[in-house]
Protein backbone atom coordinates (compact mmCIF):
# COMPACT_ATOMS: atom_id res chain seq x y z
CA UNK A 1 0.00 0.00 0.00
CA UNK A 2 1.26 3.46 -0.89
CA UNK A 3 0.51 6.52 1.22
CA UNK A 4 0.98 9.91 -0.48
CA UNK A 5 0.82 13.07 1.63
CA UNK A 6 1.20 16.70 0.56
CA UNK A 7 -0.52 18.94 3.12
CA UNK A 8 -0.34 22.25 4.96
CA UNK A 9 -2.09 23.07 8.23
CA UNK A 10 -1.71 26.12 10.45
CA UNK A 11 -2.50 25.85 14.16
CA UNK A 12 -1.84 29.18 15.85
CA UNK A 13 1.88 29.90 15.52
CA UNK A 14 2.62 26.35 14.34
CA UNK A 15 2.60 25.52 10.65
CA UNK A 16 2.68 21.97 9.30
CA UNK A 17 3.88 21.68 5.71
CA UNK A 18 4.74 18.06 4.88
CA UNK A 19 5.29 16.17 1.63
CA UNK A 20 6.29 12.52 1.36
CA UNK A 21 5.37 9.11 -0.08
CA UNK A 22 5.79 5.75 1.64
CA UNK A 23 5.02 2.12 0.92
CA UNK A 24 6.52 0.74 4.12
CA UNK A 25 4.95 -2.08 6.09
CA UNK A 26 5.58 -0.06 9.25
CA UNK A 27 6.32 3.59 8.62
CA UNK A 28 7.46 5.52 11.68
CA UNK A 29 6.78 9.24 12.02
CA UNK A 30 9.78 10.24 14.13
CA UNK A 31 10.58 13.63 15.61
CA UNK A 32 10.82 15.56 18.84
CA UNK A 33 7.78 16.90 20.69
CA UNK A 34 6.06 19.64 18.73
CA UNK A 35 7.37 18.48 15.34
CA UNK A 36 3.87 17.81 13.97
CA UNK A 37 3.59 14.01 14.26
CA UNK A 38 0.14 13.87 15.85
CA UNK A 39 -1.26 16.65 13.67
CA UNK A 40 -0.12 14.72 10.62
CA UNK A 41 -1.80 11.43 11.54
CA UNK A 42 -4.96 13.31 12.56
CA UNK A 43 -5.06 14.69 9.03
CA UNK A 44 -4.63 11.18 7.62
CA UNK A 45 -7.40 9.88 9.89
CA UNK A 46 -9.74 12.71 8.94
CA UNK A 47 -9.91 14.12 12.48
CA UNK A 48 -8.56 17.41 11.13
CA UNK A 49 -8.79 19.10 7.75
CA UNK A 50 -5.73 20.52 6.00
CA UNK A 51 -5.73 24.13 4.86
CA UNK A 52 -4.22 22.93 1.60
CA UNK A 53 -3.20 19.68 0.05
CA UNK A 54 -3.90 16.10 -0.83
CA UNK A 55 -3.82 12.69 0.89
CA UNK A 56 -4.04 9.48 -1.09
CA UNK A 57 -3.99 5.81 -0.06
CA UNK A 58 -3.35 3.26 -2.80
CA UNK A 59 -4.72 5.56 -5.46
CA UNK A 60 -7.84 6.44 -3.45
CA UNK A 61 -8.06 10.17 -2.73
CA UNK A 62 -9.06 10.95 0.86
CA UNK A 63 -8.44 14.68 0.73
CA UNK A 64 -7.95 17.07 -2.16
CA UNK A 65 -8.56 20.71 -1.32
CA UNK A 66 -8.33 21.81 -4.96
CA UNK A 67 -11.09 19.37 -5.94
CA UNK A 68 -12.99 19.90 -2.67
CA UNK A 69 -12.73 16.23 -1.77
CA UNK A 70 -12.89 15.24 1.89
CA UNK A 71 -13.78 11.64 2.77
CA UNK A 72 -15.20 11.60 6.33
CA UNK A 73 -13.40 9.64 9.01
CA UNK A 74 -15.92 6.80 9.23
CA UNK A 75 -15.57 6.06 5.51
CA UNK A 76 -11.76 5.97 5.39
CA UNK A 77 -11.41 2.50 6.91
CA UNK A 78 -8.47 3.59 9.03
CA UNK A 79 -7.85 2.15 12.49
CA UNK A 80 -6.51 4.51 15.15
CA UNK A 81 -4.78 3.54 18.41
CA UNK A 82 -4.33 6.52 20.72
CA UNK A 83 -1.77 7.07 23.51
CA UNK A 84 -4.45 6.32 26.07
CA UNK A 85 -6.33 3.18 25.10
CA UNK A 86 -9.78 4.85 25.22
CA UNK A 87 -11.57 1.58 25.85
CA UNK A 88 -15.21 1.70 26.88
CA UNK A 89 -15.03 1.20 30.66
CA UNK A 90 -18.52 -0.34 30.95
CA UNK A 91 -17.81 -3.01 28.32
CA UNK A 92 -15.76 -6.19 28.64
CA UNK A 93 -12.80 -6.84 26.37
CA UNK A 94 -15.01 -9.12 24.26
CA UNK A 95 -17.61 -6.35 23.92
CA UNK A 96 -14.98 -3.73 23.06
CA UNK A 97 -13.76 -5.98 20.24
CA UNK A 98 -17.33 -6.57 19.05
CA UNK A 99 -17.90 -2.81 18.95
CA UNK A 100 -14.86 -2.41 16.72
CA UNK A 101 -16.23 -5.02 14.34
CA UNK A 102 -19.51 -3.08 14.02
CA UNK A 103 -17.60 -0.08 12.66
CA UNK A 104 -16.95 -1.77 9.29
CA UNK A 105 -19.55 -2.54 6.60
CA UNK A 106 -20.27 -6.26 6.43
CA UNK A 107 -19.01 -6.51 2.83
CA UNK A 108 -15.63 -4.98 3.79
CA UNK A 109 -14.89 -7.12 6.82
CA UNK A 110 -11.68 -9.10 6.55
CA UNK A 111 -10.77 -9.25 10.23
CA UNK A 112 -10.73 -12.69 11.85
CA UNK A 113 -11.46 -11.89 15.50
CA UNK A 114 -10.18 -15.28 16.67
CA UNK A 115 -6.89 -14.67 14.82
CA UNK A 116 -6.58 -11.16 16.26
CA UNK A 117 -7.15 -12.45 19.80
CA UNK A 118 -4.45 -15.06 19.29
CA UNK A 119 -2.06 -12.61 17.65
CA UNK A 120 -2.32 -10.17 20.57
CA UNK A 121 -2.45 -12.80 23.31
CA UNK A 122 -5.63 -11.46 24.90
CA UNK A 123 -7.78 -14.61 25.00
CA UNK A 124 -7.60 -14.81 28.80
CA UNK A 125 -8.81 -11.20 29.13
CA UNK A 126 -12.08 -11.44 27.18
CA UNK A 127 -14.42 -11.29 30.19
CA UNK A 128 -12.58 -8.52 32.02
CA UNK A 129 -13.46 -4.85 32.00
CA UNK A 130 -10.73 -2.23 31.37
CA UNK A 131 -10.43 -1.37 35.08
CA UNK A 132 -9.01 -4.86 35.65
CA UNK A 133 -6.37 -4.59 32.91
CA UNK A 134 -2.76 -3.50 33.17
CA UNK A 135 -1.48 -0.67 30.99
CA UNK A 136 0.08 -3.14 28.55
CA UNK A 137 -3.09 -5.22 28.38
CA UNK A 138 -5.18 -2.12 27.67
CA UNK A 139 -2.85 -1.22 24.82
CA UNK A 140 -3.16 -4.67 23.26
CA UNK A 141 -6.96 -4.60 23.54
CA UNK A 142 -7.02 -1.14 21.94
CA UNK A 143 -5.03 -2.50 19.01
CA UNK A 144 -7.40 -5.44 18.78
CA UNK A 145 -10.46 -3.19 18.69
CA UNK A 146 -8.90 -1.10 15.92
CA UNK A 147 -8.10 -4.24 13.90
CA UNK A 148 -11.58 -5.66 14.45
CA UNK A 149 -12.92 -2.84 12.27
CA UNK A 150 -11.04 -4.35 9.27
CA UNK A 151 -9.03 -1.20 8.49
CA UNK A 152 -6.93 -0.71 5.37
CA UNK A 153 -4.35 1.22 7.41
CA UNK A 154 -3.54 1.25 11.13
CA UNK A 155 -2.40 4.47 12.84
CA UNK A 156 -0.66 4.22 16.21
CA UNK A 157 0.00 7.51 18.02
CA UNK A 158 2.79 6.88 20.57
CA UNK A 159 0.99 3.84 21.98
CA UNK A 160 3.80 3.12 24.44
CA UNK A 161 4.39 6.66 25.72
CA UNK A 162 2.43 6.17 28.95
CA UNK A 163 3.93 2.76 29.77
CA UNK A 164 6.94 1.90 31.92
CA UNK A 165 9.87 -0.02 30.46
CA UNK A 166 8.54 -3.43 31.50
CA UNK A 167 5.16 -2.80 29.85
CA UNK A 168 6.87 -1.46 26.71
CA UNK A 169 8.93 -4.65 26.52
CA UNK A 170 5.66 -6.58 26.77
CA UNK A 171 3.99 -4.73 23.88
CA UNK A 172 6.81 -4.41 21.34
CA UNK A 173 6.80 -8.09 20.25
CA UNK A 174 3.08 -7.82 19.48
CA UNK A 175 3.67 -4.77 17.29
CA UNK A 176 6.34 -6.77 15.46
CA UNK A 177 3.82 -9.53 14.87
CA UNK A 178 1.37 -7.01 13.40
CA UNK A 179 4.10 -5.79 11.06
CA UNK A 180 5.22 -9.23 9.93
CA UNK A 181 2.16 -11.47 10.06
CA UNK A 182 -1.02 -9.48 9.56
CA UNK A 183 -0.22 -7.78 6.27
CA UNK A 184 -1.85 -4.46 7.16
CA UNK A 185 0.36 -1.36 6.79
CA UNK A 186 1.04 0.57 9.99
CA UNK A 187 1.92 4.22 10.61
CA UNK A 188 3.62 4.41 14.01
CA UNK A 189 4.27 7.73 15.75
CA UNK A 190 7.15 7.90 18.21
CA UNK A 191 9.81 10.20 19.60
CA UNK A 192 11.78 7.21 20.95
CA UNK A 193 14.65 6.25 18.67
CA UNK A 194 14.87 2.74 20.16
CA UNK A 195 11.27 1.97 19.16
CA UNK A 196 11.79 3.34 15.66
CA UNK A 197 15.02 1.40 15.13
CA UNK A 198 13.40 -1.80 16.33
CA UNK A 199 10.08 -1.59 14.49
CA UNK A 200 10.27 0.60 11.40
CA UNK A 201 10.79 -0.53 7.84
CA UNK A 202 10.52 3.12 6.73
CA UNK A 203 10.86 6.46 8.50
CA UNK A 204 9.42 9.92 7.92
CA UNK A 205 11.53 12.39 9.89
CA UNK A 206 9.65 15.49 11.11
CA UNK A 207 11.12 18.72 12.41
CA UNK A 208 9.40 22.07 12.86
CA UNK A 209 6.31 20.89 11.00
CA UNK A 210 8.23 19.67 7.93
CA UNK A 211 9.10 16.22 6.62
CA UNK A 212 12.85 16.76 6.41
CA UNK A 213 13.69 13.18 5.35
CA UNK A 214 11.86 9.99 4.39
CA UNK A 215 12.81 6.55 3.15
CA UNK A 216 14.01 3.13 4.36
CA UNK A 217 14.78 3.12 8.08
CA UNK A 218 18.44 2.15 7.64
CA UNK A 219 19.09 5.06 5.29
CA UNK A 220 17.29 7.72 7.33
CA UNK A 221 18.74 6.68 10.70
CA UNK A 222 22.27 6.42 9.29
CA UNK A 223 22.25 10.17 8.61
CA UNK A 224 19.86 11.34 11.30
CA UNK A 225 22.06 14.19 12.49
CA UNK A 226 22.20 15.75 9.03
CA UNK A 227 18.46 16.40 9.30
CA UNK A 228 18.22 16.76 13.08
CA UNK A 229 21.54 18.12 14.42
CA UNK A 230 20.27 17.75 17.99
CA UNK A 231 20.03 13.97 17.40
CA UNK A 232 23.70 13.49 16.56
CA UNK A 233 24.23 10.86 19.27
CA UNK A 234 21.44 8.70 17.77
CA UNK A 235 22.81 8.44 14.22
CA UNK A 236 23.28 4.71 13.67
CA UNK A 237 23.37 1.85 11.20
CA UNK A 238 20.87 -1.01 11.39
CA UNK A 239 22.43 -4.44 10.86
CA UNK A 240 20.51 -7.70 10.50
CA UNK A 241 22.26 -10.62 12.18
CA UNK A 242 21.66 -14.28 13.02
CA UNK A 243 22.37 -15.69 16.47
CA UNK A 244 24.93 -18.34 15.58
CA UNK A 245 25.90 -19.64 18.99
CA UNK A 246 27.40 -18.80 22.37
CA UNK A 247 30.79 -18.65 24.03
CA UNK A 248 30.03 -20.09 27.50
CA UNK A 249 33.54 -19.43 28.79
CA UNK A 250 33.09 -15.67 28.51
CA UNK A 251 29.28 -15.32 28.57
CA UNK A 252 29.07 -13.97 25.03
CA UNK A 253 26.61 -14.44 22.19
CA UNK A 254 27.96 -14.92 18.66
CA UNK A 255 26.09 -13.14 15.89
CA UNK A 256 26.71 -13.55 12.17
CA UNK A 257 26.19 -10.98 9.41
CA UNK A 258 27.82 -10.42 6.01
CA UNK A 259 30.51 -8.36 7.76
CA UNK A 260 31.57 -11.35 9.85
CA UNK A 261 31.21 -12.58 13.42
CA UNK A 262 29.95 -10.25 16.16
CA UNK A 263 30.62 -10.93 19.84
CA UNK A 264 28.22 -9.26 22.27
CA UNK A 265 26.88 -9.71 25.78
CA UNK A 266 24.78 -12.83 26.23
CA UNK A 267 21.32 -12.75 24.64
CA UNK A 268 18.41 -14.89 25.77
CA UNK A 269 17.30 -15.99 22.31
CA UNK A 270 17.28 -19.28 20.41
CA UNK A 271 20.11 -20.22 18.07
CA UNK A 272 19.18 -19.25 14.53
CA UNK A 273 17.13 -16.23 15.64
CA UNK A 274 17.26 -13.34 13.20
CA UNK A 275 17.84 -10.03 14.95
CA UNK A 276 18.27 -6.38 14.08
CA UNK A 277 20.91 -4.47 16.01
CA UNK A 278 21.76 -0.79 15.99
CA UNK A 279 25.38 0.35 15.71
CA UNK A 280 25.74 3.99 16.68
CA UNK A 281 28.08 6.11 14.59
CA UNK A 282 29.76 7.32 17.77
CA UNK A 283 30.69 3.71 18.65
CA UNK A 284 32.63 3.00 15.44
CA UNK A 285 36.35 3.73 15.24
CA UNK A 286 38.46 3.57 12.07
CA UNK A 287 41.99 2.36 11.38
CA UNK A 288 44.02 2.03 8.18
CA UNK A 289 45.91 -0.99 9.58
CA UNK A 290 44.30 -3.94 11.32
CA UNK A 291 44.47 -3.21 15.05
CA UNK A 292 45.85 -5.75 17.50
CA UNK A 293 45.78 -6.07 21.29
CA UNK A 294 42.72 -3.85 21.76
CA UNK A 295 39.68 -4.27 24.02
CA UNK A 296 37.05 -4.12 21.27
CA UNK A 297 36.13 -7.60 20.02
CA UNK A 298 34.38 -6.60 16.79
CA UNK A 299 36.79 -5.58 14.02
CA UNK A 300 35.68 -5.73 10.39
CA UNK A 301 37.32 -5.07 7.04
CA UNK A 302 35.48 -2.24 5.29
CA UNK A 303 35.64 0.19 2.41
CA UNK A 304 34.71 3.88 2.50
CA UNK A 305 31.60 4.60 0.44
CA UNK A 306 31.48 8.32 1.08
CA UNK A 307 32.29 11.12 3.51
CA UNK A 308 29.81 13.83 4.51
CA UNK A 309 31.21 17.00 6.05
CA UNK A 310 29.60 20.27 7.05
CA UNK A 311 31.64 23.45 7.11
CA UNK A 312 30.20 24.65 10.43
CA UNK A 313 30.83 21.41 12.39
CA UNK A 314 34.04 19.66 13.48
CA UNK A 315 32.63 16.20 12.71
CA UNK A 316 32.11 14.14 9.56
CA UNK A 317 30.06 11.04 8.81
CA UNK A 318 31.84 8.22 7.02
CA UNK A 319 29.70 5.66 5.17
CA UNK A 320 31.23 2.17 5.11
CA UNK A 321 30.65 -1.10 3.29
CA UNK A 322 31.64 -3.97 5.57
CA UNK A 323 31.22 -7.06 3.43
CA UNK A 324 27.74 -5.98 2.43
CA UNK A 325 26.71 -4.52 5.76
CA UNK A 326 26.40 -0.76 5.83
CA UNK A 327 28.03 0.98 8.79
CA UNK A 328 28.50 4.66 9.55
CA UNK A 329 31.20 6.26 11.70
CA UNK A 330 31.36 9.76 13.11
CA UNK A 331 34.91 11.10 13.20
CA UNK A 332 36.51 14.52 13.28
CA UNK A 333 37.25 16.37 10.07
CA UNK A 334 40.90 16.24 11.12
CA UNK A 335 40.67 12.42 11.10
CA UNK A 336 39.28 12.54 7.57
CA UNK A 337 42.27 14.59 6.46
CA UNK A 338 44.89 12.64 8.44
CA UNK A 339 43.71 9.21 7.25
CA UNK A 340 42.95 10.43 3.74
CA UNK A 341 39.40 9.09 3.92
CA UNK A 342 37.65 9.09 0.55
CA UNK A 343 35.45 6.72 -1.46
CA UNK A 344 37.25 3.45 -2.16
CA UNK A 345 39.75 3.65 0.72
CA UNK A 346 40.07 0.25 2.49
CA UNK A 347 40.26 0.29 6.27
CA UNK A 348 39.16 -1.46 9.46
CA UNK A 349 36.03 -0.62 11.42
CA UNK A 350 36.23 -1.20 15.17
CA UNK A 351 32.82 -1.44 16.83
CA UNK A 352 32.95 -0.57 20.52
CA UNK A 353 29.32 -1.33 21.39
CA UNK A 354 26.15 -2.69 19.81
CA UNK A 355 22.73 -1.39 20.81
CA UNK A 356 20.19 -4.19 21.23
CA UNK A 357 17.11 -2.24 20.20
CA UNK A 358 15.73 -4.89 17.88
CA UNK A 359 14.38 -8.42 18.03
CA UNK A 360 13.00 -10.02 14.90
CA UNK A 361 14.31 -8.46 11.73
CA UNK A 362 11.39 -6.97 9.71
CA UNK A 363 9.80 -9.50 7.43
CA UNK A 364 11.08 -12.44 9.45
CA UNK A 365 9.17 -14.76 11.72
CA UNK A 366 8.79 -13.25 15.21
CA UNK A 367 10.92 -14.61 18.00
CA UNK A 368 9.82 -15.96 21.34
CA UNK A 369 11.70 -15.52 24.58
CA UNK A 370 14.10 -12.82 23.41
CA UNK A 371 14.98 -10.62 26.35
CA UNK A 372 18.19 -8.61 25.81
CA UNK A 373 20.21 -8.26 28.99
CA UNK A 374 20.47 -4.51 28.52
CA UNK A 375 20.22 -1.71 25.97
CA UNK A 376 23.91 -1.91 25.09
CA UNK A 377 25.93 -5.05 24.45
CA UNK A 378 29.56 -4.33 25.10
CA UNK A 379 31.88 -5.91 22.58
Amino acid sequence: MTLVVDVSRRLGAFNLDARFETSGRLTAFFGHSGSGKTTLINLIAGLERPDRGRIEIDGRTLVDTDERVFVPTHRRRIGYVFQDARLFPHLTVRQNLAYGRLLSPRADRWADITRIIELLGIGHLLDRRPARLSGGEKSRVAVGRALAASPRLLLMDEPLAALDEDRKAEILPFVERLRDELGIPVVYVSHAIAEVARLATDVVLLAGGRAVASGPADEVLAHLELSLPESRDETAALVEVVLEGRDPDFGLSLLRSPAGLWRVSRLDAPTGARLRVRVRARDVMLALDRPTRISALNVFAATVLGVTETSDAPDALVDLDAGGDRLVARVTRQTVATLGLAPGVPLWAIVKAVSLDGTAAPGRAPLSGLAPTGPIARS
